[in-house]
């Protein structure tokens, strides 16, 4: 989503952090916004002038402070964003008396800003409930059949561990001992358990690795069931499936739509040019017979205006909102790139029956084979 993606969620920079906790922001934008508002109200009711622009400058400050942190950090890069455009835009309504206008703009930007982080902010924690699915720790198997329990990240493949009836496997690896069945469905979606066996050749199926038969193989973050397992360690903690599910899931988080990357790189060349636009027009005054005030009105009007408002925050909350409307109908969308390609879609392959149906099985043919009529084989 924007600079969100680009820069691995505004968090890297403090902009999730402040001092009311990871909302901050959000709820910075909208006090920002309800004294934007407040503040209109009242010059609409003829209040004094000084009460509105008081609430408009507190309005500045609070639409403000987490803008000027990321372009802070983004002038220490040498780069030029549309968060520095907007800080200048408003602080050029403020010089033309124009308070609410430059209210208005960071109200509607800093909003922007919030829901973006708001949307990182469950995404990192869709991730980090993937992660919790692995237990902390494990029981290692030691010579003579001892147990000791030790923490999942130091087992190394070829270590034996026992897995007790309804407990998270800790590991992948391979069933040695025992029968259980085990509920996959972190893995692989599959609702029913699957029967789980001792491999018949050890050393075999240890070198054959991803090739073992499904009936022998059990992965970390899975749920065995009533039967006692003995599993041989393949793979370490961070290269087990699950991890590498929740590696793709999080890649997956941060890829920016066609449009977004549009957004990108339209911003990297706009802004520059705007600001060259307007340092031309504050020295218009040497060409043009007019005094310095008028050339600096009239760059200040044109900065204000030419303010990419819309474009800060037109793709990110497209994007969305088509997440949340997805995900009220009960589909994850992981990120903008995938919901921006649902357009170009016209065949969709489902891996799984269950997926499509209802759960109500019926029956639709009768084949009668033999002598019997279909009455005679349905009765």
């Amino acid at each position: 989503m924007t600079k969100h993606e680009a820069h691995a969620g505004h968090g890297e920079h403090g902009h999730d952090s402040g001092p009311l906790g990871e909302r901050s922001e959000l709820i910075f934008s909208l006090a920002c916004t309800a004294l934007t508002g407040t503040g209109w109200a009242l010059g609409r009711f003829d209040v004094q002038a000084n009460t509105s622009t008081a609430l408009f400058v507190i309005a500045y400050v609070l639409g403000a402070w987490f803008s000027l942190k990321e372009v802070t950090v983004a002038l220490r890069e040498r780069k030029l964003e549309i968060d520095s455009l907007m800080l200048l835009a408003a602080a050029g309504a403020a010089i033309l008396g124009e308070w609410f206008e430059g209210a208005l703009l960071l109200s509607l930007f800093t909003l922007g800003h919030a829901l973006e982080g708001y949307a990182m902010r469950r995404a990192r924690s869709a991730i980090e409930a993937l992660s919790e699915l692995v237990p902390e720790t494990a029981l290692l198997i030691l010579e003579g059949d001892e147990t000791k329990e030790v923490p999942v990240a130091k087992l190394v493949p070829g270590d034996r561990v026992l897995v007790k009836p309804n407990t998270r496997l800790p590991a992948d690896g391979v069933v040695s001992a025992g029968t259980s069945s085990v509920n996959q469905a972190p893995i692989t979606g599959e609702s029913a358990p699957a029967n789980k066996q001792p491999v018949p050749d050890l050393a075999a199926a240890l070198a054959a690795g991803d090739a073992v038969e499904a009936q022998h193989r059990v992965f970390a973050g899975t749920i065995n069931g009533a039967g006692v397992l003995t599993v041989v360690v393949t793979k370490v903690a961070g290269d087990s499936t699950l991890a590498r599910v929740v590696k793709m899931v999080a890649e997956a988080e941060t890829q920016q739509s066609p449009t977004q990357q549009f957004t990108e790189r339209f911003e990297r060349i706009f802004v520059p040019a705007i600001l060259c636009v307007v340092v031309v027009l504050l020295f218009a005054w040497v060409v043009i017979d007019e005094p310095f005030t008028a050339s600096f009105y009239r760059a200040m009007a044109v900065l204000v205006a030419a303010s990419p408002c819309a474009l800060a925050i037109a793709t990110p909350s497209a994007v969305l909102s088509g997440v949340a409307r997805a995900a009220r109908g009960g589909v994850l969308v992981k990120g903008g790139a995938h919901l921006e390609s649902l357009g170009l879609i016209r065949a969709i392959a489902f891996d799984k029956t269950g997926t499509l149906t209802e759960g109500k099985p019926k029956l639709t043919d009768v084949v009668v084979v033999d002598a019997a009529t279909e009455d005679e084989l349905l009765s």
